[in-house]
């Protein structure tokens, strides 16, 4: 996950030949849908974002989240398990990446030459704009490790620009009611992250303590609770098609729309989750492996680009000890002249 853990997006979460449609807020009832299950590296992931019926939150076009798992670190050797999360270089381009770990430690390293361990309670963002590579290494960390890696989808006028990471040590928490939320992008309940943003949205980590908790929302935000321990009630919410509360389990994505100014979630037990939203995003995306671009052509110049000996010199180079990762062949048929 460093900068963050990398996809990449297939044609088992969303279709790959047309860009989804621009956001255009959520129903009245409350969407829940299962996460698809896949392996990162050798590590097993739940992702709860993109999805055939729902692409993008806001500008958040991706949530995977990894473990929890034992790793042996890279001094066990072989056999030993897997030694954490090793994914060698890889491109992208159109995103932030956003990492976010519950237990454990990775190791990022990108083009820009960052070189960052993240752990619990930190945050890695790496932009992507026109063009980044990077890798996630495992570290010596021997035990739990489990995170979750997000995507936000950069708009028109900054997905041009220059690649760039940052890492920040602390992030600030907001108390609630029977919780507290870590605010990791955006701001909720007057803690604002210094983390970097190009469309208004809000992500936090919510340490539900049991009980009733009510968390604030804009109204012109469209959000949505990925659960990540526990169970969770959304009691003021109607399930599509049913009434009384909607229940939502781990790996879960409940989706609420727009127009809300809070949402109460009450759990018997103590329970963690992510909060997530922002405003519609504006602009049809097409994701495809680890790019978020707008139409087919973009992802086949950045793949044959990837391709090339030098990355096409729109890259860069990673000072990593893994393999870089190649592109796998695009899902559909390129045009005359190859552009895809």
């Amino acid at each position: 996950m460093g900068g963050p853990v990398s996809g990449p997006v297939s044609g088992r979460d969303i279709p790959p030949d047309v860009p989804g449609p621009a956001a255009a807020g959520g129903p009245a009832e409350i969407e829940v849908s299962e996460a698809s299950l896949a392996t990162v590296g050798a590590i097993p992931v739940r992702r709860a974002l993109p999805r055939r019926a729902r692409r993008t939150v806001g500008a958040w076009c991706f949530v995977d989240l990894m473990g929890p798992v034992a790793v042996s670190g890279v001094a066990a050797g072989a056999g030993a398990g897997p030694a954490g999360l090793d994914i060698g270089p890889h491109p992208h381009t159109g995103l932030h990446t956003v990492t976010w770990l519950l237990a454990g430690e990775v190791r990022h390293v990108d083009s820009t030459g960052a070189d960052q361990p993240v752990r619990p309670g930190q945050l890695n963002l790496m932009t992507a704009g026109h063009g980044v590579a990077h890798a996630e290494e495992a570290t010596d960390h021997r035990g739990t490790l489990q995170g979750v890696q997000l995507w936000v989808a950069q708009p028109e006028a900054t997905r041009h620009g220059p690649a760039a990471f940052e890492h920040h040590p602390a992030l600030p928490s907001a108390e609630l009611d029977r919780a507290v939320a870590t605010v990791l992008v955006g701001e909720l309940a007057g803690a604002v992250s210094p983390a970097r943003r190009d469309t208004e949205l809000v992500g936090a980590d919510v340490a539900h303590l049991g009980g009733r908790a009510v968390l604030p929302l804009r109204r012109d935000f469209e959000h949505a609770v990925v659960v990540l321990e526990g169970v969770v009630l959304l009691p003021d919410g109607r399930a599509a098609g049913a009434g009384g509360p909607v229940v939502a389990r781990p790996g879960q994505l409940a989706y609420l729309g727009t127009g809300r100014d809070e949402v109460a979630l009450d759990a018997a037990e103590p329970a963690r989750l992510l909060l997530l939203g922002g405003v519609p995003f504006p602009e049809a995306i097409l994701m495809w492996w680890n790019f978020v671009a707008r139409d087919r052509a973009e992802v086949a110049t950045a793949a044959r680009q990837w391709a090339s000996p030098d990355g096409g010199g729109r890259f860069g180079p990673v000072a990593s000890r893994l393999d870089p990762v190649p592109a796998p062949p695009l899902p559909w048929r390129l045009a005359a002249g190859g552009a895809g």
